[in-house]
């Protein structure tokens, strides 16, 4: 059984890598891994394939940046001459990113298989990309692996047949599980002289967050609030800071001496710094899952979730309608102890790709209206 898994932007590598070790437990499944480049930073895609022992992928296909459209475009013909090369039984895609949605578009119109993990989530808010990429994704996937309850209830009511659905856990977590004790070990902390507790981790990438003059406002407003309280570490997106730039608002974050600008960092490196951090302030959909994970206090500065088991049962706050003033209330609040006890939600044990594996290897002749090459 050969099979093709999809990597294009950084969160798809720590779903992908335990896929790939799953996979290789099998001897009778062969797997190879496409890079479509379409987020390519040589030195991080590096040290993130390099710590979690992927593999050199069997095909890069940089296919860079360029607007939603001609970055899908671009990686559907790329992708469409791997496919007829290969000739694979199966297409794994991840996530919902741009990549996700194009090469899930050819493999179906190649008539190949295609099985989506983390199927199901659902933000209801259609202004993100990513809401459409889902969308799109679930409703011409085979086999749709969810991550938590909420997706089995978001796929049921968008009438997807049962029988294609599998609650398998969260695929993100083996990962965060299989290499917690090695990040541990990285020396970031010390690099950086930060003490444990003693910062808060801040992230923001979000289009709604970074790409209007309102909501770089209100992103600064919140790191400076943040910095009176505590030391602020903020591994800055490229966008974020080009948009900071321009927008006159980067200096004023830049010369405060008790925040912290860093590049985007390795896995080992951010795993390191979210395990120790007293919070976490983010607009990252990984992140409220590695929090809950981890039992780290989140705010995340977003009207909505795709991943609402974060809040209902991990440590996530969903910052919804609020304003720089009453985040600054709501991280006093943490800061003095009134801090959201979470749990870990069910089958996000770190076995998810060893399920994963098991079903579609189940599954090989028995996908309604595909046939596997022989």
């Amino acid at each position: 059984m050969k099979i093709l898994s999809i990597v294009g932007a950084r969160p798809n590598f720590m779903k992908v890598a335990p896929l790939h070790r799953a996979f290789l437990k099998h001897p009778e499944i062969v797997s190879k891994i496409i890079h479509t480049g379409q987020h390519y930073d040589a030195r991080m895609s590096d040290i993130f394939f390099n710590q979690l022992g992927l593999p050199k992928p069997d095909y890069f296909l940089g296919v860079g940046g360029g607007s939603h459209t001609q970055q899908t475009a671009h990686i559907m013909l790329a992708f469409e001459k791997i496919l007829l090369d290969e000739k694979p039984d199966m297409v794994v895609v991840v996530g919902d990113v741009n990549s996700t949605v194009a090469c899930a578009l050819v493999a179906v119109k190649e008539r190949i298989p295609v099985a989506h993990v983390e199927a199901g989530l659902r933000s209801g808010d259609r202004t993100m990309p990513e809401e459409i990429n889902r969308i799109i994704t679930d409703s011409i996937s085979d086999l749709l692996f969810v991550s938590e309850e909420s997706g089995m209830d978001n796929l049921a009511r968008e009438g997807v047949p049962g029988e294609k659905v599998h609650f398998v856990g969260n695929v993100m977590i083996d990962s965060l599980a299989h290499f917690r004790e090695e990040a541990e070990k990285n020396t970031i902390l010390e690099q950086h002289n930060l003490s444990p507790g003693a910062y808060a981790l801040v992230t923001m990438h979000r289009p709604a967050n970074v790409d209007s003059a309102e909501g770089l406002s209100a992103v600064s407003q919140i790191v400076s609030d943040t910095a009176e309280h505590l030391k602020v570490v903020f591994p800055i997106h490229p966008r974020t800071l080009k948009n900071l730039g321009q927008h006159g608002l980067l200096n004023s974050i830049e010369l405060n001496p008790n925040v912290l600008l860093m590049e985007p960092q390795g896995y080992f490196e951010f795993l390191k710094l979210i395990a120790n951090a007293r919070v976490v302030l983010t607009d990252s959909g990984g992140i409220q899952e590695e929090t809950t994970y981890l039992g780290v206090p989140c705010m995340t500065f977003r009207n909505n979730t795709e991943r609402p088991v974060t809040v209902s049962v991990g440590t996530n706050i969903l910052l919804k309608d609020m304003t720089p003033a009453d985040i600054n209330g709501k991280l006093k609040d943490i800061l003095n102890g009134n801090i959201k006890k979470g749990g870990i939600p069910p089958l996000w044990d770190g076995e998810t790709a060893g399920r994963i594996a098991a079903i579609l290897l189940a599954a090989a002749r028995n996908i309604p209206g595909r046939q596997y090459h022989t």
